[in-house]
């Protein structure tokens, strides 16, 4: 009989346990002597060395930022620094905003025709009191959204508050679930938003949830200000 071969996913998750045991190191580290926590640090590298050496899988990420707290918006627009940073091509779809242009627009508009934003709403519900015009902007948003999803040219496709579009019943989750089938295999989607429904969090490769602990706004009366909330 051959030898049998290791399973790859064993392999990794033992290498993460090795990792998690062995530490980030510093004060953590329980050894006193420095010969001692060099050794432990010259370990812990072979072992990280040895992840990243496993993890060499390459493909589009769905990547879902949601939660109570503040900056989710503000972390998809870092990768989009970032992918632009590299060269790439990037567009970004806002639903339900649209009333105000951001300073990251502003910012970003150096990147000329690398970067596509589109602000297609025309503010929260209680600024424009009309159920149905709100439907049919995002629906409009979202055809919008599928047409840069479908996009080859597009590294990252970014959906600002599709979350709460989803959550207020405008758009439905098979409808976003068929657009993020339409990606090409190396194309990144960005979704941001309040509410992030369980199917979503299902299908994504990355969820991040935003806690608020405090909030200017809420505790001390700290208007909106420019640079920080927009």
């Amino acid at each position: 009989m051959g030898q049998r071969r290791p399973d790859p996913d064993s392999l990794g998750q033992n290498l993460d346990q090795a990792a998690a045991e062995l530490g980030p190191g510093g004060d953590l580290a329980p050894e006193g002597d420095a010969e001692g926590y060099r050794k432990r640090m010259a370990r812990r590298r072979e072992v990280q060395q040895q992840r990243v050496g496993e993890r060499n899988l390459e493909k589009g990420l769905v990547l879902v930022f949601t939660g109570d707290g503040k900056g989710k918006t503000t972390a998809a627009l870092g990768l989009v620094l970032r992918s632009l940073g590299h060269g790439d091509n990037v567009a970004v779809v806002q639903f339900i905003k649209g009333g105000w242009q951001p300073g990251e627009a502003r910012a970003l508009q150096l990147f000329g025709e690398a970067l596509a934003w589109h602000a297609l709403g025309e503010g929260f519900t209680w600024e424009t009191q009309d159920r149905e015009r709100d439907r049919q902007l995002v629906q409009q948003a979202w055809q919008k959204s599928c047409e840069y999803l479908a996009d080859r040219s597009r590294t990252l496709v970014v959906l600002d508050e599709v979350n709460v579009a989803l959550k207020l019943g405008y758009l439905g989750l098979d409808q976003v679930l068929e657009g993020l089938a339409l990606r090409p295999p190396l194309t990144h989607v960005a979704l941001t938003g309040r509410g992030a429904p369980p199917g979503l969090i299902e299908r994504a490769d990355l969820v991040t949830e935003m806690k608020l602990v405090r909030h200017p706004f809420r505790e001390q009366g700290v208007k909106a200000q420019a640079g920080i909330e927009y």
